[in-house]
């Protein structure tokens, strides 16, 4: 997702006191937080320990980082309520459960807490839509089980969200693809 990263700050620039970041992969966000946060906690079930880029965006960082191995989609460790914002860019297309996953991010955020994302899912034409859900089995597959279809407003609504603002585009790359949300949701 590196050919996205200048919509990465929109998203990540919003996020403010302690923030659960799913799919923290290699690290991409952290330059993007600003000083209104006070730690970042990345889960991802990629291993990126010992890779040296990784480690030096962690380093660099102004606020402690702490990162563990963990599906997003399973019980996560924490208390009801314990951070102020959870973060994904990118991520909810690969979650095998993105609504287990999203009623856990809702449960360990604090009520008034921001959910921002930024993701890419099911486009509003038609026809682009039936090409999607075509082309999604052979996608999955190929792209370490990204899902092109999945209708990312609907799921971050149904898990109890309430969904702040929500901005639909088409990014970059063909429009199969490239259906774009970046939104902030709250959780009443």
């Amino acid at each position: 997702m590196r050919i996205m990263d200048d919509l990465r700050y929109e998203t990540v620039g919003q996020a403010r006191g302690d923030v659960l970041e799913i799919g923290f992969g290699t690290g991409r966000n952290l330059p993007h937080y600003t000083d209104g946060v006070y730690s970042v906690c990345g889960l991802d079930p990629m291993v990126t320990r010992g890779v040296a880029p990784v480690d030096r965006r962690i380093e660099r960082s102004p606020f402690p980082v702490e990162r563990a191995t963990l599906r997003a989609d399973d019980t996560l460790p924490f208390d009801e309520g314990r951070f102020d914002c959870v973060v994904t860019t990118w991520t909810l297309c690969s979650i095998p459960d993105p609504a287990a996953a999203l009623l856990e991010m809702r449960r360990v955020l604090k009520p008034g807490g921001l959910y921002l994302f930024v993701e890419h899912g099911r486009a509003r034409n038609e026809r682009t839509i039936r090409w999607q859900d075509r082309l999604n089995p052979m996608w999955n597959r190929l792209n370490e089980g990204c899902n092109i279809n999945r209708p990312i407003d609907a799921l971050v609504e149904h898990a109890g969200f309430e969904l702040a603002s929500l901005d639909e585009f088409e990014g970059k790359g063909p429009s199969v693809v490239s259906h774009s949300y970046r939104g902030v949701a709250t959780r009443p």
